[in-house]
């Protein structure tokens, strides 16, 4: 006579304490910005933010695809990952499409539901010397703001877009 088996039931999946105080980010995200620097033309896009997190462990995986608002041809694509620290500090890198490396320091802010980084360092960039961006969740909207520098500029608005979730 064979013996049941019965499969061991997997622990129940939790997000990581690092990472709670910004699982309102986690999801996907969708809306709208504009673009600008005084050394290209302004341009409008629409943008899909993904934040995931792996159950247990103290990360969030970020990717961002981005089209031109009227003819949805693709323009920009960048993934990394974010490593919030428990004592409200951050660490983030960034891969993006172009062939640039951000790796960001910065802070959050749980109850005003706000990320600030600053790049610790620029790879692979001729030009670009410094990307800072601001997160901040409002009125169930989540809204960022990014500047660069460039070795001819100091830092400058660059983008901006403001995003519901699915």
């Amino acid at each position: 006579m064979a013996a049941n088996f019965t499969p061991p039931i997997p622990p129940t999946a939790t997000v990581h304490m690092a990472v709670q105080p910004l699982s309102y980010l986690l999801g996907t995200w969708r809306g709208q910005g504009e673009g600008s620097f005084p050394t290209i033309s302004p341009f409008n896009y629409t943008e899909e933010l993904k934040f995931s997190h792996s159950p247990n462990k103290p990360v969030i995986a970020y990717s961002s695809k981005t089209w031109k608002l009227n003819t949805n041809q693709p323009m920009h694509s960048e993934s990394g990952y974010w490593r919030p620290q428990i004592d409200g500090t951050i660490e983030v890198v960034i891969a993006q499409s172009t062939g640039l490396v951000e790796v960001q320091k910065g802070r959050f802010d749980a109850e005003q539901r706000i990320v600030k980084l600053k790049s610790a360092l620029v790879g692979n960039a001729s030009k670009v010397k410094e990307i800072t961006r601001v997160f901040e969740m409002g009125n169930g909207e989540l809204s960022y703001v990014v500047e660069m520098a460039t070795n001819l500029m100091e830092l400058q608005p660059h983008l901006k877009a403001s995003l519901k979730k699915l």
